[in-house]
């Protein structure tokens, strides 16, 4: 029988109603129809990490519900959520200080246990997070996909990008390494990174810059996509998330990575001016063709 569930237990929504629908029939209906109208290729073995974007749910919508339709009617126990901290409250990670998330469609359970295991090996800041959207943004699709679950909600501070992206890189090892042993006895779990791409002001340059990440995370080799956020190659608000995403579910079997969509702001307002402010979104799927290792 569940227990009671206090206010002050639940980390409050900032974004229903403006980032995505705050009203529980309108947001599943929305949800419900963006799955219905992805794509769902076969793919090669089981979904064990995702990429998934994070603007408001009419410029990047559409394409994360590409990577949700590809895990709908799936079961996971244990959903790694890793996500970019935007607003600078955290250090290297946080971790959400609330017991559970709530969105217009209920509330979802943070793993404490896994919480309290991974605070054994990273110093992790435990944080009131009430206006960071990056995790948040993708517990709708995962309420409707996947029903229940149990949540390790991870924000990185550190980002992969010029001048500070080396200590980043030791940042996502780190935190690899750490999931890799706390997941250890759990096979069935799914890592999420949230993020954005390219942040430009020229639509053909969003598109250029994106190819890159995009040609380089289907080489499945953290480093060298790693190397080129840090170079500029390419831009990812959450590399930091993305690369230790790939660490860790490729040391757990993954090893396939498969491009499920891609679009920019500028597809979806048609303005595609130079001089307008364009921003990436992907969807991305990474399976593991063999089962899992423990």
């Amino acid at each position: 029988m569940l227990g009671f569930i206090g206010s002050r237990d639940v980390r409050p929504s900032s974004i229903a109603g403006s980032w995505y629908p705050g009203r529980r029939e309108q947001l599943q209906a929305t949800v419900d129809d963006l799955m219905d109208r992805a794509a769902r290729p076969l793919l090669p073995g089981k979904v064990v990490g995702l990429v998934s974007p994070h603007a408001g749910y009419p410029y990047s919508g559409a394409i994360a519900a590409h990577a949700y339709a590809q895990i709908r009617g799936a079961s996971y126990d244990t959903v790694v959520l890793l996500g970019p901290d935007h607003r600078g409250i955290c250090g290297a990670y946080g971790i959400s200080a609330y017991k559970h998330f709530q969105t217009p469609l209920g509330t979802v359970e943070v793993d404490l246990p896994l919480v309290e295991r991974l605070q054994k090996r990273l110093a992790i800041d435990r944080i009131e997070d009430e206006e960071e959207h990056s995790l948040e943004i993708q517990l709708p699709f995962l309420q409707r996909a996947l029903g229940t679950f149990s949540l390790l909600p991870i924000m990185m501070g550190y980002p992969l990008m010029p001048r500070v992206g080396h200590t980043a890189w030791k940042a996502c090892e780190m935190l690899s390494n750490a999931l890799i042993e706390v997941l250890a006895d759990r096979q069935n779990v799914l890592v999420v990174a949230s993020t954005d791409l390219s942040h430009l002001y020229s639509y053909h340059e969003v598109v250029e810059h994106d190819q890159v990440f995009m040609t380089l995370i289907q080489e499945l080799d953290p480093q060298r996509l790693a190397d080129a956020l840090i170079a500029g190659e390419c831009q990812a608000c959450g590399g930091a998330p993305v690369v230790t995403m790939m660490m860790t579910v490729k040391a757990r079997g993954a090893d396939k990575v498969t491009v499920l969509a891609y679009a920019n702001s500028g597809d979806v307002t048609g303005n595609r001016v130079v001089g307008n402010y364009t921003v990436g979104y992907a969807a991305i799927a990474l399976t593991a063709t063999q089962p899992l290792r423990a």
